[in-house]
């Protein structure tokens, strides 16, 4: 997200709390059109932003304490560093009493290790190792909002350790004395990375011709249904349901 947006959404939150109570649509619409420009002139023009001497703009350390999102080429991370087994210490202070001794999860809380070769089933387990795309998403979601009910008391070096730990936890790393910084951060990939891909939605027909979508009788002859969602079978069945499967309970 790019700074000028940050700022934008910054001030779009405190108004909504009443701090900038004096900002209106049409304010907020002079905000969105300087997003394109450099952050200096989005600066510039949230300075304009008229209000009716109620409230006031964010500061630039508010701003600064909201902004700590981390992207997948390591633009955000914080300087710091932390072993593995640094990290087992943490979590087993912290992270084991929702998520398990080995990330296997407790109760409903979500597990965070295991499914390795479960994506294809009809109930995959998706996990860090076994699903999810890249790591700063780990990082940035345990220094965000973990541990549970005491969001962001850790530190820097204890978010680098309890990530290591969840690396060796999947198996992507084996060696408790590696030691995760932000020096070595995007040298890290995780399993599933390649399956993810870039939205290549713009090369669809509809916007490389720029047509509008076709809303009526858009296909020539009767539509007909080429498969069942038979595999959902949420409705219970009747006891008088047919074998061949005719009446049978279930969506389709």
């Amino acid at each position: 997200m790019s700074k000028s947006l940050k700022v934008l959404f910054a001030v779009t939150a405190l108004a909504a709390f009443g701090v900038v109570s004096g900002v209106n649509a049409a304010d907020t619409k002079k905000v969105a059109a300087t997003s394109k420009k450099d952050a200096s002139s989005t600066t510039e023009q949230v300075t304009k932003v008229s209000t009716h001497q109620l409230g006031r703009l964010a500061t630039e350390d508010e701003i600064a304490a909201w902004d700590i999102d981390i992207r997948p080429d390591g633009v955000g991370l914080p300087k710091g560093k932390g072993t593995a087994a640094q990290g087992e210490q943490i979590y087993g202070d912290h992270c084991a009493v929702c998520h398990g001794d080995f990330g296997e999860a407790t109760g409903r809380w979500p597990p965070l290790a295991g499914g390795a070769g479960t994506l294809t089933a009809e109930r995959p387990l998706k996990t860090i190792g076994s699903y999810w795309p890249y790591l700063s998403t780990v990082y940035d979601y345990v220094r965000r909002a973990m541990p549970f009910g005491n969001a962001r008391s850790l530190s820097n070096d204890d978010v680098y350790a309890l990530t290591a730990f969840l690396l060796q936890l999947n198996d992507v790393i084996q060696d408790e004395n590696f030691e995760l910084s932000d020096k070595n951060f995007t040298s890290i990939h995780l399993p599933n990375e390649k399956n993810f891909i870039d939205d290549d939605r713009l090369s669809e027909p509809n916007y490389v011709k720029n047509e509008e979508p076709c809303m009526s009788n858009c296909k020539p002859d009767k539509a007909k249904i080429s498969a069942h969602a038979a595999v959902l079978d949420v409705t219970p069945e009747n006891s008088d349901d047919k074998e061949d499967g005719a009446n049978k309970g279930g969506v389709e």
